[in-house]
């Protein structure tokens, strides 16, 4: 692989290029873009595949480009080439045998989105005549009768029973080429996700059941198959017209690293990029999940992380996982949970574990008719991982890393500041009222209803962030005023700058954590002194501010000491 030395003397690649959002094998082999060898998965499945294989993982994990994998290598007609130099390439007895050798059915169904049913049965439709026209130009073969072909025209129009869909398609695949065909559905149960958010659940559960029933059950075209999707739908709701699939879980030890990345696939990553230095952030960001045995890095994060590292000069890691929309789990969790469960996510924030029984047979009525379902959904979606088993068949679960300890609390603090909210108007009232002692019971008071994240770890520096996040948050949820926090201010950054206009006042306050709550007055004081010692009045200069405030907070657990000084 070339490299060429940067502006900065630093190693850079030449050719090879991050994928970003990019899930096609034959694009990235194609167009010189980077690619982690995930090719021993072919092997593996090939030495152990059941006739219906589902593989369950979060999303962007990587499902969708092993599946383009998979539909390059077993295709009739693929390019041979795009395999060169992979892992796969040094089974030739098992190249020889199935490389090339099969006719492929390949749908992902992750686009299946709509208000309604309609719309979204419309998705499934589009789906399937863009794979028969893929098709088409059998139409001219005398190895098809005109039923055949008349049938492929009917899903090329959109016409016919969708239900048997797949099943057509594979039987004729079949009667062209005289093989048995493997058929590929990605991302099998996100039509089923976007039907429960939008109130037609049932109805799309008998589609896809009927698809799935048609095309993997008794379907003499079909060689094997192999589905992925995040959740695991129970048997009864979606597989029931099926012999039993097989399963291959987050709790699996076989297969357990073909999908995210190891710990020395991002080694090699880095060093393939002159990145070396950035190991340790890497890992304390983006690894941390757990997959059967196996260690393994979320691959989207990654793939952003280096490109972020290697194209632009802001090198502080960012969230690339979060979705807004689908992160709402963690609110309905925060808003369904009683105290114990609340205990239990503060062990978690503090990089501890709690043990639970998981259920892996969900349906999606299922996941919010208890705390214990959503227990299980929020390690299957990998907002948690697994650390082992304990005797009592208990999984010990954990926030994989400190993204999705940033995640975690966003989403919690948006549940707290809404629960609160009625609250939230005492402390306003204290504060325009310059009352330390009704702010201090007022902070106590949110303390005690919160769960505590404490942002990645247990230093003094990421303790005192937290809280100085929490009191930012509390304040900013107040109209009227601004809101400063870590500006420069005199002879350094003071932790919140408060101002508000309609009563001419300047508000600073610094904020200080200790593990010992008989040093709470002694910190607080520290606190003030700083504000005081730093001249982080300055700050007002140039503003007609009538008064200044100043606050020293002192936090420990829940308890909290406000100390108020004049400037």
């Amino acid at each position: 692989m070339l490299k060429v030395l940067g502006s900065e003397g630093r190693c850079r690649v030449k050719k090879n290029r991050m994928p970003i959002g990019m899930d096609s094998f034959e694009k990235i082999r194609t167009g010189e873009y980077y690619y982690v060898d995930k090719t021993g998965f072919i092997r593996e499945l090939l030495n152990n595949h059941g006739e219906v294989n589902l593989f369950t993982r979060p999303r962007r994990f990587g499902k969708s480009l092993n599946m383009s994998m998979l539909k390059s290598f077993f295709e009739i007609g693929t390019d041979q080439g795009l395999f060169e130099s992979l892992a796969i390439m040094e089974e030739a007895d098992m190249c020889k045998e199935y490389m090339g050798q099969f006719p492929v059915v390949s749908v992902s169904l992750k686009q299946v989105s709509g208000e309604k049913y309609e719309r979204a049965e419309n998705n499934v439709w589009d789906i399937v005549s863009m794979e028969a026209r893929r098709i088409s130009s059998m139409l001219d073969s005398e190895k098809l009768t005109g039923d055949d072909k008349w049938r492929l025209q009917q899903l090329i129009r959109k016409e016919g029973l969708l239900d048997s869909s797949l099943n057509v398609l594979s039987e004729i695949l079949r009667k062209y080429y005289g093989k048995r065909v493997i058929i590929l559905i990605d991302e099998y149960d996100a039509p089923l996700q976007n039907a429960f958010d939008k109130g037609y659940y049932e109805s799309m559960v008998l589609l896809i059941r009927q698809m799935f029933g048609y095309a993997l059950k008794s379907n003499e075209s079909l060689e094997f198959a192999v589905l992925t999707g995040c959740m695991r739908i129970s048997k009864e709701s979606l597989f029931s017209d099926l012999n039993n699939p097989k399963i291959f879980s987050l709790v699996d030890d076989w297969c357990d690293e073909w999908f995210g990345f190891t710990d020395g696939e991002v080694r090699k990553l880095l060093a393939d990029f002159g990145l070396d230095e950035y190991y340790q952030t890497t890992k304390d960001w983006y690894d941390g999940y757990r997959v059967g045995v196996t260690d393994v890095y979320c691959p989207w994060d990654v793939i952003n992380w280096c490109d972020q590292i290697l194209t632009t000069s802001d090198k502080m890691p960012r969230n690339y996982w979060a979705n807004a929309g689908q992160n709402n789990i963690i609110y309905r969790f925060a808003d369904m949970s009683e105290d114990a469960d609340r205990y239990e996510m503060e062990l978690l924030s503090q990089g501890g574990t709690v043990d639970k029984e998981l259920s892996f047979e969900l349906t999606y009525g299922d996941i919010y008719s208890s705390i214990d379902n959503l227990w299980s959904v929020l390690f299957t979606a990998g907002y948690l991982t697994q650390r082992g088993r304990n005797e009592d068949g208990t999984y010990r679960l954990s926030i994989p890393n400190r993204e999705l300890l940033k995640v975690f609390a966003g989403q919690i603090q948006k549940w707290f500041m809404e629960k609160m909210e009625g609250g939230l108007q005492s402390f306003y009232r204290a504060f325009e009222n310059g009352d330390a002692k009704e702010i201090e019971d007022c902070i106590d008071m949110c303390l005690k209803e919160s769960i505590s994240f404490m942002d990645g770890g247990n230093t003094e520096e990421q303790k005192e962030s937290w809280y100085h996040a929490f009191v930012l948050g509390m304040a900013k949820g107040r109209r009227g005023w601004v809101v400063k926090s870590n500006r420069e201010a005199g002879k350094g950054r003071a932790d919140i700058i408060l101002i508000e206009r309609l009563k001419n006042k300047g508000i600073i306050i610094e904020v200080k954590h200790t593990d010992d709550a008989g040093k709470l007055k002694e910190k607080a004081e520290e606190a003030c002194d700083q504000i005081r010692d730093t001249n982080y009045d300055e700050f007002f200069l140039g503003f007609s501010i009538g008064r200044i405030e100043e606050y020293g907070m002192a936090f420990s657990g829940k308890k909290c000491m406000v100390l108020k000084r004049m400037s």
